[in-house]
């Protein structure tokens, strides 16, 4: 047996934690409620979000359009507390259950995903579903 295939086999079926970052040093992360299990928000980590997650017990990101490390909820007080952590088979992906302070979008929503696709005559169309905001972005931001 080779060694990659022996590495593949102990990061998928072992319990050591070997995160497989991509070429940008970054694993996707999907962050659910913990209570209703909706999806709140999908963002990246790099390893110091995904080490400073894992210590402190709340939800760090690394931003890719600022290039920066930023913890959730840092501006608008709306904090994770992060109930369970599960990596996907072969390490690339993280899925937190979060309890969400408030709003999980910065666009003031409780979800990142408040639009629903449907077909329409002239291609897909979005359409709100669960829109209400939560908070006046432009008064947390500036």
């Amino acid at each position: 047996m080779s060694t990659p295939a022996t590495h593949d086999h102990d990061r998928e079926e072992g319990l050591d934690f070997q995160p497989r970052f991509d070429a940008s040093g970054l694993v996707t992360c999907v962050a659910t409620d913990a209570a209703s299990g909706d999806v709140l928000m999908v963002a990246h980590m790099n390893d110091e979000a995904l080490r400073r997650t894992i210590e402190t017990g709340e939800g760090w990101y690394y931003s890719r359009s600022r290039k920066a490390l930023w913890k959730k909820g840092e501006s608008s007080g709306h904090v994770q507390r992060v109930v369970e952590m599960r990596m996907d088979c072969d390490q690339d992906a993280v899925w937190i259950k979060v309890e969400q302070a408030g709003a999980a979008c910065h666009t003031g929503r409780r979800s990142c995903f408040y639009r629903a696709v449907a077909r329409g005559d002239g291609g897909p169309r979005l359409f709100f579903v669960d829109a209400d905001k939560m908070f006046d972005p432009a008064k947390v931001y500036g």
